[in-house]
């Protein structure tokens, strides 16, 4: 299946030569000296801290890189794959404050909101993927990271991707948390059960702990997805062009080095770059639409895994603008094979996680995934023997073809489609009648389905022999920020 692209051939290579000419002339920031060694001795020309890569050396990076790399669920089964035109859904992270569900009140979130998330984010059924969603602000900041990582892992089997604060010790911590629940670094290297979001300190600036933690997952071949981050006006040029080619220019440094570390390291690549702020409020806008779907068409014309944004929305709460933002940025992101999609639940321009927002884009991605579902054409999708039998004038209503095929459709769990009378009366099975009042709004039915997930039963506990794992860990990494 082919997917849209907003460029053509010539154009990603206008765009390559041009992000080339940047890594040669202008050069990055590399301030790791294992990162500095490995461009030096494969030829790269480094004075001090900067860095300038000649293009060989990116050709050699892009032909061994993987073109997928594959996230496994808890218990040990495939859960996505991320390359070629697959695309998924999940989370965002780390938002400092929470639309709470239940007042529809905005306020700092903590770790019990995390939890929430990951159960949430576990029972809806188009999320592929588990992020935090919410920033603590109940636990020790320095380790922060790690009480989002075990609040995860001990409730969602889908696979975690996960924010680490700067401090290389977070990601070796969590690293080892992952290896306990799946047996051991062998285990989570075969297969993957989390995936480490790791960003620069700008795009053409890679800090000591963004280069530290990219090369250590590459070593263990686990995946990192490498953010040079970038906010045209700010870091890079104001226009979508200039500024994807500084971003790119930092994915294919990354890239390089990842791949000197341990040929074949599998490496995901930031999917967006033009993201800009409003010059007018001077606030950083999710929802753009200018620069959806350009990085991501050169990233494809490379071949290479990609991390982009959708689901997302600049409301303060979730209402009619959230709803049209959050569709139109999963269906631009997954019409244009954005593989690993997320962001899901943000609100306020990622200051504030909602888990209403979640439960409505569940039905905005499932909405999304039934338009994408490859047509198959086949005798019994034609269905010619059933229209002679019926024939013309008559109904399809009794015959058997009709009800084989009538579940088949995409089916909402908060989108009503009743009629009004029962809408009203919250009758005939409907998203209300499962515990909401008739008459309500869809926000208002996605909040009561949140607390219903949260109500019941979650994901079966972890072994309490892991369960303790996780916890020694965490105490550890507690006592070195607080020690006795």
């Amino acid at each position: 299946m082919r997917f849209y692209s907003r460029l053509d051939d010539g154009q990603c290579e206008q765009l390559h030569d041009a992000t080339l000419r940047v890594l040669q002339r202008t050069g990055l920031i590399v301030d790791e000296p294992e990162g500095l060694e490995l461009l030096r001795r494969a030829g790269a020309a480094v004075d001090g801290n900067r860095v300038r890569i000649p293009a060989k050396l990116v050709a050699w990076a892009l032909s061994v890189a993987p073109k997928e790399v594959t996230l496994y669920g808890r218990d040990g089964r495939p859960a996505l794959r991320c390359g070629g035109y697959e695309y998924s859904f999940g989370a965002g992270s780390d938002c400092m404050n929470c639309c709470d569900h239940r007042t529809g009140e905005r306020r700092r979130a903590v770790l019990t909101d995390v939890v929430a998330a990951a159960r949430v984010q576990d029972a809806c059924e188009n999320l592929d993927f588990v992020m935090s969603l919410f920033t603590p602000s109940d636990v020790t900041p320095e380790v922060m990271d790690r009480h989002q990582m075990v609040a995860m892992l001990a409730n969602t089997i889908k696979p975690i991707v996960y924010v680490t604060l700067n401090d290389v010790t977070a990601h070796l911590d969590i690293t080892e948390m992952a290896e306990a629940v799946v047996g051991g670094p062998q285990a989570l290297a075969a297969r993957p059960l989390v995936a480490c979001y790791k960003n620069t300190l700008f795009p053409l600036v890679h800090n000591a702990e963004a280069v530290r933690t990219l090369l250590d997952l590459a070593e263990r071949n686990l995946p990192c997805i490498y953010s040079p981050v970038s906010t045209a006006g700010t870091v890079a040029p104001m226009t979508v062009l200039g500024s994807t080619v500084v971003v790119n220019a930092g994915v294919l440094a990354g890239l390089v080095m990842a791949q000197l570390k341990r040929e074949g390291a599998p490496y995901i690549a930031i999917g967006w770059a033009g993201e800009a702020l409003d010059m007018r409020t001077m606030v950083d806008i999710f929802s753009w639409p200018d620069h959806r779907a350009v990085y991501s068409s050169l990233l494809h014309w490379y071949g290479l895994p990609m991390w982009t944004l959708g689901g997302v929305t600049d409301s303060k709460l979730p209402d009619q603008q959230a709803a049209a933002e959050a569709a139109l940025t999963l269906l631009a992101d997954a019409v244009s094979g954005g593989h690993m999609i997320h962001d899901i639940g943000f609100m306020e321009s990622a200051y504030t996680g909602s888990l209403t927002q979640v439960v409505l884009c569940d039905d905005i991605a499932g909405w999304v995934r039934a338009f994408l579902k490859p047509i198959e054409i086949t005798d019994e999708a034609l269905g010619l023997e059933v229209i002679e039998q019926v024939g013309p004038g008559e109904l399809f209503l009794k015959h058997k073809h009709t009800r084989r095929h009538a579940r088949e459709r995409w089916q909402p769990q908060v989108f009503d489609r009743r009629s009004r009378e029962e809408w009203l009366g919250g009758g005939a099975g409907g998203p209300a009648a499962a515990g909401a009042d008739g008459g309500q709004a869809a926000a208002a039915v996605a909040a009561a389905r949140g607390a219903q997930i949260l109500a019941r039963q979650g994901v079966p506990a972890l072994p309490a022999v892991v369960q303790a794992a996780l916890d020694s860990i965490l105490a550890r990494a507690d006592a070195r920020v607080r020690p006795a």
